[in-house]
């Protein structure tokens, strides 16, 4: 544990801290795709009853019509967090008919692209854009890529703590100056330890047989069910949500501009294939450009730094304004075990992790760092319960469970921090150990593989369950937990007049529209450069 390191954690553990360290401030974004009983992709629209897709600020849909979004709104307490993901779960279980929510990252059976239904947002420029976008997105990578979901867990510090960090980091200029540098050194430090939660929390290490063609290199594992034996997560390997024609960027994650420069470089370059696709086709759009990327949310990276535009602005635009204000998490498979698809302890645990990653030394990635990590990352993606299996750690070779245990050595002292803050809050009136409680849980994984969720998912598939039978039973297993949990009549009017409030918002747009889509569109382009 280096010296800075602990020299922070002993500061933060003052009373000047301990009230701040209690305001983390999280937000979950969850992706699922809706099937029918025979755990094909459902062929109806969005839900009526849900609202407007556009509009809603808290249930959507994602590539498809029948990919839905769950967005819970930012909290400072997990519980609170959680249990507005479980209440916009009940109510879509309410309205899905005889329909469910697929539990699994890796998508149901299909057999050709034609069964994704792009998702549809209405008349709208704003409307047109998103579809146009998700159509460049079916041209350039196919819609069965797209139809790979997961959790994505925003994260960020409360503002009162940025004015005190200066203690931390000195001579690092003022509270919004430090406040995004040290998020990117979160996240080159993400970047460098990513490797960990692949491992923990990787829950795709098969999939069903339709999903790839016929060139590929996993193995059978039943008549249906393709995977690799040791694997922890094929959706973020290059059989899962990636793109070759973005291997070859590389964006910096030294700083804010040039992190920007590399996003809109790859905005503003256009790519062959790209390019002879065709940006608009007779009177038909195929894509928002030719560009290697046609949006920043193009890029598929473990995570973003974010922050919250006013309505219309790009976020790669409003950063350079604002700052960075928080942290996107992207790397979290779904974990089909558990209704919600995430739970209290892993949510205490990467508030840990994303801790230590942000106290801890980050200095510049090298190329040679960032080839290591590439490896280790694919590593634990494709062999990751391997008992033999070993990562490289600065041109060393390290079993990985030696490696893993030193991590969760530093991630621990970041858990007592937060449990230490947790207990001065409440007066030292109960002990906090919510945090080092689901590090040793996570330390358990690494001593038994079969604990985690991809090691529960191999265990039955050799059992001899196939993978899209395994994950409609638990579709159906979620949705009567659900439904036999209906909202009370207050809570359920409430979402009611969130639907409406969405459908009028859509109309008010349609209603609003100045400028014909072409000119919209312009528009819009000229703000990356």
């Amino acid at each position: 544990m280096s010296d800075s390191y602990q020299l922070r954690l002993n500061k933060l553990s003052t009373a000047a801290f301990g009230g701040i360290l209690t305001r983390l401030r999280r937000g979950i974004e969850k992706e699922g795709l809706r099937v029918t009983s025979l755990a094909r992709v459902a062929p109806t629209g969005h839900p009526a009853a849900l609202g407007a897709a556009l509009t809603h600020p808290c249930i959507t849909t994602d590539y498809s019509e029948a990919q839905l979004e769950f967005i819970t709104p930012v909290a400072q307490r997990v519980r609170e967090g959680l249990d507005s993901l479980d209440q916009l779960h009940r109510v879509v279980a309410s309205q899905m008919g005889e329909e469910y929510l697929w539990p699994s990252s890796m998508p149901c059976p299909m057999q050709t692209d034609d069964e994704i239904p792009i998702a549809r947002y209405g008349a709208s420029n704003e409307g047109r854009w998103k579809q146009v976008y998700r159509e460049g997105l079916r041209q350039r990578y196919g819609a069965r890529m797209q139809s790979i979901s997961g959790i994505h867990y925003n994260f960020s510090l409360p503002d009162g703590f940025w004015p005190l960090a200066g203690q931390l980091w000195p001579h690092q200029g003022c509270s919004a100056t430090l406040r995004t540098e040290r998020y990117f050194g979160l996240l080159r430090n993400l970047r460098r330890h990513a490797w960990l939660l692949c491992y923990l929390f990787g829950a795709s290490p098969v999939m069903d047989r339709s999903f790839v063609s016929s060139t590929h290199r996993l193995r059978s594992m039943g008549k249906h069910t393709l995977g690799l034996p040791f694997a922890t997560s094929l959706r973020l390997s290059g059989l899962g949500y990636q793109s070759r024609t973005q291997q070859a960027l590389n964006i910096s994650l030294d700083g804010l501009q040039p992190y920007r420069q590399g996003l809109i470089e790859a905005m503003t370059r256009t790519h062959p294939d790209y390019e002879a696709m065709g940006v608009r086709v007779g009177r038909e759009y195929r894509q928002l450009s030719s560009g290697i990327l046609q949006l920043d949310n193009e890029l598929y990276s473990d995570a973003r730094p974010k922050c919250v535009p006013p309505s219309g602005e790009p976020v790669i635009q409003a950063l350079n304004r604002q700052g960075v204000e928080y942290i996107e998490l992207r790397l979290l498979d779904i974990n089909p075990f558990l209704p919600l698809g995430i739970d209290e302890p892993q949510i205490r645990f990467l508030d840990a992790w994303l801790m230590y990653c942000l106290l801890s030394d980050s200095p510049p990635l090298s190329e040679w760092e960032l080839q290591e990590l590439a490896e280790n990352r694919n590593r634990v993606l494709l062999e990751g319960r391997n008992p033999d299996l070993c990562l490289t750690m600065n041109g060393q070779r390290m079993p990985f469970q030696v490696a893993a245990r030193q991590l969760l050595e530093r991630v621990y002292a970041s858990a007592t921090l937060l449990d230490r803050a947790q207990m001065h809050q409440s007066a030292g009136a109960c002990v906090a150990t919510e945090h080092r409680r689901a590090v040793n849980a996570q330390l358990a994984k690494v001593h038994d593989s079969t604990l985690t969720p991809s090691g529960m998912i191999m265990a039955r598939v050799e059992e001899g369950q196939e993978f899209a039978e395994m994950m409609l039973q638990q579709a159906i297993d979620h949705r009567r937990y659900f439904c036999s949990r209906p909202l009370s009549a207050v809570a359920m009017a409430g979402f009611d007049q969130m639907a409406e409030r969405s459908r009028r918002r859509q109309a008010q747009l349609e209603r609003n529209d100045a400028v014909d889509f072409d000119a919209f569109m312009a528009a819009r382009l000229s703000a990356f450069g």
